[in-house]
């Protein structure tokens, strides 16, 4: 079965890797493209105003910027297409947004598309348990020097799920510069590394006493979250309404 797909942001550099990546497809055909700074090449049309679009596709995938938010979610809404949010540093506001969408469209949305930062993920969370009160926690991440959000949105996932894992959750820590003072057992430090071309790289530290664990991943290419993309879209075409994540998809695997 092909689906149709409306790519938002698809000039951009995970826009160009979800092109190629689609085109080597038998079963996912990108239709058209929206892109408020149109400008590369695409063997399909680009608009600037999404609502020129031709809404008659399977699913929109977003891998743009949280600028472009209220336009492509009233789009979604408008047309009842089912979204693919892969747009990170969202806000509160709109990821509560999102929430609400979901009782009226299939909402997909993952910090991360990457299943492998997603496997990263469980095992933080089963690690969380064994050594809960034992160990001390920090979370680094990289990404290359033209990334806005820090910390990146997976991290803030990162932390999000080991807290959920943990009897007694721990408050984030982002900067420790005005302090003069031991590290607290209550915290949890997440560090953001920004330079060079860094594709993405996420680390959970479990620092004891006389040994450290590090689950460690790091992304080669933006294939792996381009990939990860185009399996969301041809899961939520799927559905109706309902908020779905990664975690589901793996799970329906």
């Amino acid at each position: 079965m092909m689906i149709k797909i409306l790519l938002s942001g698809c000039c951009g550099r995970m826009g160009q890797a979800i092109t190629i990546a689609a085109g080597l497809r038998e079963n996912i055909f990108i239709s058209e493209g929206f892109d408020i700074n149109p400008g590369t090449a695409t063997d399909y049309p680009v608009f600037s105003d999404i609502n020129e679009c031709n809404p008659r596709v399977d699913a929109v995938i977003d891998f743009s910027h949280p600028a472009a938010f209220g336009s492509v979610t009233a789009f979604c809404l408008k047309n009842r297409i089912p979204l693919v949010m892969a747009t990170t540093g969202l806000s509160d506001d709109q990821i509560s947004e999102l929430e609400q969408m979901s009782e009226e469209i299939a909402v997909f949305r993952s910090s991360n598309m990457s299943i492998g930062v997603n496997l990263l993920i469980e095992l933080s969370k089963k690690a969380a348990v064994f050594t809960e009160g034992l160990y001390d926690i920090e979370i680094v991440e990289k990404h290359h020097r033209n990334k806005i959000d820090a910390p990146s949105g997976t991290a803030l996932s990162i932390a999000d799920a080991v807290n959920e894992s943990l009897e007694s959750p721990k408050t984030p820590v982002y900067d420790r510069t005005n302090r003069r003072e031991k590290r607290n057992s209550s915290e949890m430090g997440i560090h953001a590394v920004r330079g060079g071309s860094i594709v993405g790289e996420h680390s959970v530290i479990f620092a004891g006493n006389d040994e450290i664990i590090e689950i460690r991943h790091e992304a080669l290419s933006r294939n792996i979250f381009a990939e990860g993309a185009l399996e969301a879209a041809l899961y939520i075409s799927n559905f109706k309404t309902g908020l779905h994540s990664m975690s589901n998809m793996l799970d329906n695997k």
